[in-house]
């Protein structure tokens, strides 16, 4: 399996169990090389195929959650705030998950090819509104 982006299904079954909380939650992103094998089976972080680099630690950065779980229009979302690194490195997709217990999965990235950095590399987040933002449920 190669990087699939989309939703995990630890997060699609966490969501109803009570497992994530994006108003009191801590979420990272991690990043990955094309080697990595992530989709929807991904059920926790892990760090097979992580990046490796100066300037860039294993399990990633910390999300800020930019929106809270919000309502508009019949679809809730949630958005973080972009994140940098401030490292030369190349990536092929993320993974962002919840800090704590097992580090449950939310959802992959796939960025569509190996995107590199010689200094600064930025995830840059959809606008979070309620047709855009990286996490929306109707």
């Amino acid at each position: 399996m190669a990087i699939q982006q989309g939703g995990t299904n630890a997060f699609s079954t966490g969501l109803m169990n009570g497992v994530y909380n994006f108003t009191s939650g801590s979420f990272k992103i991690a990043l990955y090389t094309g080697a990595a094998s992530l989709g929807p089976d991904t059920a926790s972080y892990t760090l097979a195929d992580e990046v490796v680099a100066t300037g860039y630690s294993a399990g990633g950065e910390a999300l800020t959650v930019s929106v809270a779980p919000t309502s508009s229009n019949d679809v809730s979302y949630v958005s973080f705030s972009n994140v940098t690194w401030t490292a030369a490195l190349t990536a092929r997709g993320a993974l962002i998950y919840q800090v704590g217990g097992s580090n449950p999965t939310v959802c992959v990235l796939d960025f569509g090819s190996d995107k590199t950095s010689t200094s600064t590399f930025t995830v840059q987040f959809p606008t979070a509104n309620n047709t855009n933002a990286i996490i929306r449920i109707n």
